[in-house]
């Protein structure tokens, strides 16, 4: 164990929602909800304005609308701006230390003893008040939430105390002080199960599970986990950080409350991880040809199937079916306890990008109908959903998307059906813009890159 809190966990609030605000003037403190807009959409990110409500990641999007006031903005994921986004701030982490361990999109470690810092208190102090200023002056207002200690579990939870835009520096021999009162649920490997396994026994906090005896939580939860919680509920991480990962796989499970033995049930579940499954690869700029399926029973028998595809892909509605036929040959009748979808075999491109470019062009489209004023105070999602949808415009049309008109400049749509698109022209360094709507398949509106904010 280290003797300096020099190891910080960097966690940026929100990042697609943030972002989403960022680029969207008019969505400025406004509840706004990033993911699958389509009718078995998960959500990626709910903005601090929409969590009140008890939006939160992972929820389907179906949920999050129940839960929402009218005026929330519900849109599409904009991977290629969260991928800038997030360069710019992996750049400013590593020109403090050449150990930056990149965990996701949006969160990252940095070793601060492999630079030149001092690592008194109060000099990781001010270095993460320099660091926070820094991201969000070079993200145009995005911000991040740090914590430092002398390991990367203290450093993790101190990320996430005081969001957003929080700080948290944890001095060396006062890990278990921070820890004792937290709930047990704040350390990584209890997920709702083992959480409910430890309630029964009433354990709740942290605290309570270090007085625990090491060999009551190997019998309850195995050798591997059980060892894991004792040393965790004790402080005790010697994990490095490190500069290189290389990502393997994607994927994700759920672990149910109570079995499941029903197919359609089954199938519903595993529409919801291949679309996390899909997101992830996105944000990642990665596909891959191996789908794997896990099935794990009541008794926590464990087993996998796969299948390789010819070409790979990022696609949900491609790894959904491919998991679909692999579930098709496992025997539920006994109920399953947890289910999980993976990728594997990754590469920096997806085929199925690359075949969609040869498909025929579509038709050339009919005159377009005069642009036309619509009012500038409605919701995202309100031109979105007309009781009798007309034919689909262009398929880069998602709510969200950045487009850009021959004659009013860049904007985001703000919503399509029967056949229009309605645009708002705005940016990340203009005011709330107009609303207007032209039909799908004006020539003069195009899909366009996401806007550049500095």
């Amino acid at each position: 164990m280290r003797d300096t809190a020099s190891i910080l966990h960097v966690d940026l609030d929100a990042m697609f929602a943030s972002v989403e605000q960022r680029d969207k003037p008019s969505l400025r403190g406004r509840p706004v909800v990033v993911g699958g807009i389509g009718g078995r959409g998960v959500v990626a990110t709910a903005s601090y304005e929409a969590r009140p409500y008890g939006a939160r990641s992972a929820m389907p999007v179906a949920e999050a609308r129940r839960r929402c006031p009218p005026g929330t903005a519900f849109l599409a994921p904009r991977f290629a701006a969260y991928r800038t986004t997030s360069r710019v701030v992996m750049d400013l982490l590593a020109g403090l230390s050449p150990l930056v361990e990149a965990v996701s999109i949006d969160e990252a470690y940095v070793d601060l003893a492999a630079g030149d810092h001092d690592l008194t208190l109060a000099g990781v102090t001010a270095l993460a008040i320099r660091l926070k200023a820094g991201i969000a002056a070079a993200t145009g207002g995005v911000t991040g939430s740090v914590g430092a200690g002398t390991s990367k579990l203290i450093a993790k939870i101190g990320s996430d105390l005081h969001k957003p835009d929080g700080l948290t520096v944890v001095a060396p021999g006062t890990e278990r002080d921070l820890l004792g009162p937290l709930p047990v649920t704040r350390l990584s490997g209890v997920g709702p199960a083992t959480a409910e396994r430890l309630r029964r026994s009433g354990v709740h906090t942290i605290a309570d599970l270090a007085a625990v005896g090491r060999d009551d939580l190997v019998d309850r939860f195995g050798q591997a986990h059980g060892a894991g919680l004792f040393r965790l509920a004790h402080a005790d991480d010697d994990r490095p950080v490190v500069a290189e990962r290389e990502t393997k796989s994607v994927s994700a499970e759920e672990t149910f409350a109570a079995d499941i033995a029903d197919r359609t049930r089954l199938a519903a579940e595993l529409g919801l991880l291949a679309t996390q499954v899909g997101g992830r690869l996105r944000a990642a700029g990665l596909s891959g040809r191996t789908v794997t399926l896990k099935a794990r029973y009541f008794d926590f028998t464990t087993i996998t199937r796969s299948t390789t595809r010819a070409q790979p892909t990022d696609d949900a509605q491609s790894i959904l079916q491919a998991a679909r036929r692999l579930l098709a040959d496992i025997d539920v009748t006994g109920g399953l306890r947890l289910l999980g979808v993976g990728v594997s075999g990754l590469s920096e491109f997806a085929q199925d990008d690359l075949l969609s470019l040869l498909e025929p062009p579509a038709p050339q489209p009919s005159p377009a109908s005069p642009a036309t004023e619509a009012p500038a105070s409605g919701t995202p999602d309100a031109p979105a959903e007309p009781e009798q949808p007309g034919p689909a415009g262009p398929p880069g049309w998602r709510t969200g998307a950045d487009v850009r008109h021959d004659e009013y400049g860049p904007g985001w749509v703000w919503g399509s059906g029967l056949d229009r698109v309605t645009v708002r022209f705005e940016g990340p360094r203009t005011g709330p813009g107009p609303v207007r709507t032209f039909a799908a398949h004006d020539p003069r509106l195009h899909p366009a890159d996401p806007p550049d904010w500095t």
